[in-house]
């Protein structure tokens, strides 16, 4: 009988290696001497008097190195990097700039500067990669009004993130009072020729909640801004310069549409490098060597999280009844929705199999959340795996699920049982992943 639990790790594991950045550029951008294919079109690189790329997110590393083994030597590329660590390796002609994450800081406003600075000075004959992955959206931060201060800008991140709102929301509130998110880099940016590739951890047809989507039309309002504000009883507990704009709406200024010229398709594209389906492809590849009957699903994006396990626990098990005499395995992406109700170490992931931990108890199950970046939350920690056995395990010691689960404290309870999986920043951003497995 497999061990279900080593067997969801290694599973995690080989997907991490199979999503490899460099090599989903080489092969999606198909470069032949100066010429790279952007969306099944031709862009001739010779054209332009200056190549620069702008790298926001966990991923900008990677994606600043597989731009430049790309496009070398034909064609040269300098710019800069925003990334959440330091980072080896830079590409010639690449300046590193550390931001906040998962709050901006003092870097994220300095990134924001220049970032703003050098787009200031291209020209029409210049081109801009700006290559994004998550975290883009605290690592690169300017706000609209020079009153407001970083402070404020960080309590109101803190703010927008722990109070349920889901990403939408979140980014209709912050893109509306930002220098940088909500389509702004493309507008500074207006002369210049544009092309964005992404390694995205936002749904299809969702690609503006990208790093905020700095490039791309923003299909949100001020209304809508308000009415989160409003939904989630916030506006009493904004920083004063934020309260006083959304007591006045009309001050805030409108996030640009799909009519700005600067999102004229000529001169601006749009190309996902990798997202959900390349997640799924090589998850379900790894599941399905070990030998599970393997299906994906991703109907739980944004649901709250204990509703999101009692789902998949449940497709689990009819897929199972379906194949009794087999293994059988469920593989999900996307982000579960978890308020911080108390002052623990966690994140979403580690709540999912956190929340897990009663409902397989002594069961021939095992679950395994994690995200892709290698970070959950305020944790050290990817995510986490649990099987039928942990609930026993933890009563042994002691621990009880719910306490923890209350204090938002799941890391802590993980690693007790040493089941927190710690891989470091794995320097990619895909969507979060959830394997769960029945013998």
């Amino acid at each position: 009988m497999p061990d279900l639990k080593q067997s969801a790790l290694n599973i995690f594991h080989e997907t991490l290696a199979a999503i490899d950045i460099p090599s989903a550029m080489q092969r999606k951008l198909d470069c032949a001497g100066s010429r790279i294919v952007v969306n099944g079109a031709p862009v001739d690189l010779g054209a332009f008097h200056e190549i620069r790329a702008i790298a926001i997110g966990k991923a900008s590393a990677a994606m600043a190195r597989g731009l430049a083994e790309t496009i070398s030597p034909n064609s040269r590329v300098e710019g800069l990097i925003v990334a959440p660590t330091t980072a080896a390796d830079l590409p010639k002609g690449f300046r590193l700039i550390v931001g906040g994450h998962p709050v901006p800081n003092e870097g994220s406003f300095t990134a924001a500067r220049e970032i703003l600075d050098l787009l200031s000075r291209t020209k029409e004959r210049t081109l801009v990669f700006f290559l994004l992955s998550g975290g883009g959206s605290s690592l690169v931060e300017l706000p609209l009004d020079p009153r407001v201060t970083l402070e404020d800008m960080q309590a109101l991140n803190r703010l927008l993130v722990t109070c349920g709102a889901s990403i939408d929301e979140i980014n209709a509130v912050r893109k509306h009072l930002s220098a940088v998110k909500g389509g702004r880099l493309a507008i500074a940016a207006r002369s210049a020729a544009k092309i964005t590739l992404a390694v995205t951890d936002v749904p299809e047809g969702q690609e503006s909640a990208l790093a905020s989507g700095p490039t791309l039309p923003d299909p949100s309002t001020v209304a809508a801004a308000c009415d989160v504000v409003r939904r989630y009883g916030l506006l009493s507990k904004l920083p004063p310069v934020f309260r006083t704009q959304f007591e006045q709406p009309q001050s805030i200024a409108e996030t640009p549409k799909p009519a700005d010229s600067a999102f004229d398709p000529r001169r601006n594209a749009f190309q996902i490098l990798l997202g959900r389906h390349d997640l799924f492809h090589a998850a379900h590849h790894a599941s399905e060597s070990a030998e599970f009957v393997t299906i994906c699903d991703n109907t739980t994006d944004n649901w709250p999280v204990d509703k999101s396990v009692d789902f998949l626990l449940s497709q689990l098990a009819a897929l199972k009844k379906d194949n009794p005499a087999k293994c059988v395995a469920v593989i999900a992406d996307g982000e579960v929705s978890s308020p911080v109700t108390g002052d623990g170490v966690g994140g979403r992931n580690l709540a999912f199999a956190l929340d897990a931990v009663k409902k397989i108890a002594g069961q021939k199950i095992a679950v395994l959340s994690a995200g892709t970046d290698g970070i959950d939350g305020s944790s050290p920690a990817a995510g986490a795996v649990a099987d039928g056995e942990t609930f026993a395990r933890a009563q042994s010691q002691g621990l009880d699920p719910a306490d923890y689960f209350a204090r938002s404290d799941s890391y802590n309870f993980f690693r007790v049982l040493a089941d927190a999986i710690e891989t470091g920043p794995t320097g990619n951003n895909l969507r979060d992943l959830r394997i769960l497995l029945a013998e």
